[in-house]
């Protein structure tokens, strides 16, 4: 099969993309990656054929304030732009980003059947749960019932004015006003930090967690007895800074930590300041730091929680915006982590010190990293959406 896999340049997709497309190949299949150029040359250097996913940066007149009018308008604009790549490319099925709209309107263009990727929770309204992005959990009783309705009353203009402009969008490049949506949709998350929903797409598949590793570097851990802390900033634009420099400020063996603690921030730079000799800074492969680990702090981006959850290991989270305080209070309310808003040391010190206190938080890290049941092959989905197809 061969199979183009489209994804914007942000790690947090990305990343899930190139993960996928390592799947495809390990499988037999051909996959080709469109994605930004910061990370053509990191999936060649995995083995996977890539190539620009062309009209990423604004034109002029763009509206990047209106979000509706940057997810659907300029989707539609880089569908044609990289149609004729995905022709020549005489692609059988199209994997979109659920944020790469562009992708899934190229493969219709092309009349080619297409899946949705989703690197994350499924985020779809849903007439039983409060508006994502709340992070609230769904109401109980009739009170509860009744706020949930009331949230997704106040939010349904905006659903409506998305779904115009998405409309609009597919006339604009000669496409049906109504959108029939992807083949399947991948949702690429743990069972544990899904919510039970009663409706639940029939196209929907929950396929656990797509992690890449962009390094092969190995971080060494500063020698010491004590418990190890790993910083993990976000990625994303809209995730909290400075997360790393108050930590190796705030959080010091015997001091703030227990005598014989270590350290270790992993991020996709090195450090601009000098690093403690019980700290250590930089890119490396966070699957193997996480083997050390005895807790976590991040940002709460869907990655990095998803995979600290597969380790069984806790965390103290200091979300963003975006889908992080979504992400984050249910990763609370599973039981495994500490929430922080706003960030301050004083704050970031008694969350750690509450958690590596607390064996339950690492308890239930273990237990949301081992129920994988009924998670599938996003492979699998693939050839058998490719199969219904004809």
């Amino acid at each position: 099969m061969r199979v183009a896999v489209v994804a914007g340049p942000d790690p947090g997709h990305a990343f899930p993309a190139i993960a996928l497309c390592l799947k495809f190949l390990a499988a037999g299949d051909e996959p080709t990656l469109l994605t930004g150029s910061g990370w053509l040359a990191t999936a060649r250097a995995a083995g996977i054929d890539a190539a620009l996913l062309e009209g990423l940066d604004p034109a002029d007149g763009d509206d990047d304030a209106d979000s509706g009018a940057k997810m659907h308008g300029r989707a539609a604009r880089m569908a044609i732009l990289n149609e004729p790549a995905l022709r020549d490319l005489a692609v059988d099925l199209v994997v979109s980003d659920v944020i790469t709209v562009c992708g899934g309107l190229a493969a219709e263009v092309l009349g080619v059947p297409w899946v949705e990727l989703n690197p994350h929770p499924l985020y779809q309204p849903s007439k039983g749960l409060p508006p994502l992005g709340s992070g609230l959990a769904p109401g109980v009783g009739v009170r509860g019932r009744l706020r949930d309705g009331v949230m997704r009353a106040l939010t349904a203009r905006s659903v409506r004015t998305g779904n115009a402009q998405r409309s609009a969008a597919r006339v604009g490049i000669g496409l049906p006003a109504a959108d029939p949506g992807p083949r399947r949709r991948l949702i690429a998350t743990l069972p544990a930090l899904e919510v039970p929903r009663p409706d639940w797409p029939t196209e929907a598949v929950l396929v656990g967690p797509l992690h890449f590793e962009p390094t092969s570097t190995v971080l060494e851990v500063p020698e010491g007895s004590g418990p190890v802390v790993l910083v993990a900033p976000s990625t994303a634009t809209t995730g909290t800074q400075g997360i790393a420099e108050l930590a190796l400020q705030s959080l010091v063996p015997g001091q703030t930590l227990p005598a014989g603690a270590r350290v270790v921030v992993s991020r996709l730079r090195g450090s601009d300041e000098p690093v403690p000799p019980w700290a250590v800074v930089g890119l490396g492969r966070q699957d193997e730091l996480l083997t050390h680990a005895d807790l976590v702090i991040c940002g709460g981006g869907h990655g990095m929680v998803s995979k600290t959850l597969l380790a069984g290991v806790p965390m103290v989270v200091v979300p963003g915006g975006g889908d992080q305080w979504e992400i984050a209070n249910r990763v609370v309310r599973q039981g495994s982590a500490r929430l922080i808003r706003p960030l301050t040391g004083e704050a970031l010190i008694a969350a750690v010190g509450d958690v590596l206190a607390s064996p339950g938080y690492r308890s239930q890290a273990r237990m949301a990293g081992v129920g994988m049941d009924g998670v599938s092959d996003p492979v699998r989905v693939c050839h058998d959406a490719l199969k219904a197809s004809r």
